[in-house]
């Protein structure tokens, strides 16, 4: 069982995804992410998608942790229903944040999602998905990021790092055990930055 590491909803418990389809990030990987994250403060007050959410509990750590809104994209319908419930587990700890479940593959969301600037972008795609297709997935990020935003991808250490799509650059990279986790930001914001 997986829980809420720090924040309004510390130490809850959320409900996992039945059956071995999803692979939950591991709480020494959570907690190394969102110190991170908060160190350069980009969950309080954020706009957070949380892509292929499994369960929801990356997004719903950004949550507990202050974000303003988080939308948890999920294709399969047990996940769907898990991060729903989760979702409203929390809510009474994180009454000041909007949480959203979406039922959608993260391509069709994306393509058909209102337009939205995101401050912080949680991708945690399966291990078998494809570098070239994770990539396709990223190029529709282009331009919805805020200024200063952030992508997080995790995948397999054994996994090749991807030629990131134009509009996205990498600026570090953490390895965990068996999990890597890359850091993306915005070209644009990289050329204002030199």
């Amino acid at each position: 069982m997986t829980r809420i590491i720090a924040g309004r909803a510390g130490g809850q418990h959320l409900k996992s995804v039945p059956g071995s389809a999803t692979r939950p990030t591991t709480d020494r990987v959570k907690e190394s992410l969102f110190a991170r994250l908060d160190a350069w403060g980009m969950c309080d007050g954020a706009r957070v998608l949380d892509l292929f959410a499994g369960s929801g509990a990356l997004g719903l750590e950004a949550a507990s942790r202050g974000a303003a809104t988080v939308t948890l994209v999920e294709r399969a319908g047990p996940a769907a229903r898990v991060c729903r419930e989760n979702a409203a587990t929390l809510a009474a700890s994180c009454p000041d944040t909007h949480i959203t479940t979406v039922q959608s593959s993260v391509g069709g969301y994306l393509g058909r999602a209102p337009f939205h600037r995101w401050d912080l972008v949680l991708v945690d795609p399966p291990y078998p998905l494809e570098n070239d297709e994770l990539v396709r997935t990223l190029s529709l990020l282009r331009g919805r990021l805020g200024p200063g935003g952030v992508v997080v991808v995790e995948r397999s250490a054994r996994t090749e790092e991807p030629v990131w799509p134009a509009g996205l650059r990498r600026f570090e990279v953490s390895n965990h055990g068996e999990t890597r986790l890359w850091y993306l930001e915005a070209e644009d914001d990289a050329a204002a930055a030199e």
